[in-house]
């Protein structure tokens, strides 16, 4: 299974937190990292999106259909993060919905997605940050037995500039 953590792109200041838009630049990166994300990504994606104006005008750069989670939304928790994406733990890898060539990109905020990609990558929850618009991408595999997440990739907004 393979998991994108797509952090929103640039988005302007201000209140209600739930209704603030991209920037323009905010748009450019959106578009940029969508044409990366259609030519370099997976392909078959579930896209799962926060129900905040700035995610979803992010998800819309795609032009791919998507599903809005509440979940997600920028109080969003890793265990509720990785519920809502089917993330497989352990065992469970070969049972579940973490089938080989399934892919989903989350485009949510932080802290939620820094504390998933430090959760998967050193095995405990940590303030990391990932950049406004960047994407993360993980795989997750099972070689001799063991359940292994793999950093296949990360991308700042600026790539390719």
């Amino acid at each position: 299974m393979d998991l994108l953590l797509w952090r929103h792109a640039e988005a302007e200041e201000g209140t209600p937190d739930l209704g603030r838009k991209l920037t323009a630049r905010g748009e450019k990166q959106a578009k940029q990292m969508a044409e990366w994300l259609k030519t370099h990504g997976p392909k078959h994606l579930r896209i799962l999106v926060s129900p905040a104006v700035r995610t979803q005008q992010t998800a819309k750069a795609l032009g791919l259909p998507f599903e809005t989670t509440a979940s997600l939304a920028p109080s969003a928790d890793v265990s509720a993060l990785l519920v809502a994406v089917g993330w497989p733990d352990g065992a469970e890898f070969c049972k579940t919905s973490g089938k080989p060539g399934s892919a989903v990109v989350v485009i949510g905020h932080q802290p939620a997605l820094g504390r998933v990609a430090s959760l998967l990558l050193a095995g405990e929850e940590a303030d990391w940050t990932i950049k406004k618009g960047a994407i993360w991408w993980f795989s997750n595999r099972v070689r001799r037995g063991e359940t292994q997440t793999v950093l296949r990739a990360v991308i700042p907004p600026d790539f390719g500039r």
